[in-house]
């Protein structure tokens, strides 16, 4: 006779890929250039589509590094360094020196990134708004509870820099 455990170890390896699966779908259509265009377009702004999603995350993120910001995304460091550069010449981020490693300059995004990243949020949300119409508000409140958690935990797990912000209650 087949113990419990054994049948709880086959679902949770059969759920634990279905999870990984809808992950990879999940970003593979955050990863799409299209995505980002639409993004911009509905902004209203005008950004090269290799730049936005590091004004992004320097919004969100910063102060932070070239090379933990390039992690992040996935980048070459020397590709990531340059479209930095890029954001500043632009006046979207600004760079200083890191108060815990002088060796290290951290991009923090600028007033007139902020008003950027305040545009992409709006076109964010409305898009987001569009997507979660026939939720109601306890799954959608689930779904951002959850994907928190989740979000934590493997942050805490890949043993890098990332940060592991408190859940609401913790």
């Amino acid at each position: 006779m087949t113990s419990r455990k054994n049948v709880h170890n086959t679902h949770m390896s059969e759920k634990l890929r279905e999870l990984h699966g809808a992950l990879i779908e999940i970003v593979s259509v955050m990863n799409r250039p299209q995505r980002d265009e639409q993004m911009v377009r509905e902004a209203g702004i005008s950004l090269d589509r290799a730049l936005f999603p590091l004004l992004v995350m320097v919004e969100r993120l910063g102060p932070i590094g070239v090379v933990d910001l390039a992690d992040r995304a996935g980048r070459d460091y020397t590709t990531v360094s340059r479209q930095v550069a890029k954001l500043e010449s632009l006046d979207l981020i600004e760079r200083r020196g890191s108060p815990a490693d002088r060796r290290v300059r951290e991009a923090v995004v600028s007033a007139k990134g902020k008003a950027m990243t305040d545009r992409i949020d709006a076109a964010r949300e409305k898009l987001g708004r569009a997507i979660f119409e026939s939720w109601d508000e306890h799954d959608f409140n689930e779904l951002v509870r959850l994907m928190r958690k989740f979000a934590n935990e493997i942050s805490g797990d890949i043993g890098g820099s990332a940060t592991k912000p408190q859940e609401e209650g913790d």
